[in-house]
């Protein structure tokens, strides 16, 4: 028989949680035990980084050019970064992902690729986001 695990640590499982900068899928590390509860970012990149407000204007961007199309369109994300960063579009081009991954974890996007929906963790090359179907009709800018 073996030993019991003491505190709460034996009574519930750690749930995964999503990095509030990357939108990543963070999984519990040993390391976080005495904290795990507070932690909001899977790595010091993602601390220092946080959420600007171009990722803000990157997420209205995306939840307006969505609301402007019928609800089964999508959209590449470069087309936020564009409207965001005009000709410098293309440094915009993870941060995009970025915002549409911390979409999906808000429950107002999906993120697809050959019309299928993938993991926005592990998702690699180019990608389309379209609303959620749990969303509803609606999104606000």
């Amino acid at each position: 028989m073996g030993r019991a695990r003491r505190g709460s640590d034996a009574a519930e499982p750690r749930h995964p949680k999503i990095c509030a900068s990357c939108g990543r899928t963070m999984e519990y590390r040993a390391r976080w035990a005495a904290n795990w509860d507070t932690v909001k970012y899977c790595s010091d990149a993602c601390r220092r980084r946080g959420v600007t407000p171009i990722d803000r204007e990157l997420e209205a961007s995306i939840r307006q050019t969505l609301a402007s199309r019928t609800a089964t369109s999508s959209m590449c994300p470069s087309e936020a970064a564009k409207a965001v960063g005009g000709e410098e579009w293309r440094e915009l081009m993870e941060p995009a992902r970025r915002a549409a991954r911390r979409l999906v974890a808000a429950g107002e996007v999906e993120i697809t690729q050959g019309g299928r929906v993938v993991d926005p963790s592990t998702a690699k090359g180019p990608i389309r986001i379209r609303r959620s179907p749990a969303s509803g009709a609606t999104m606000e800018a």
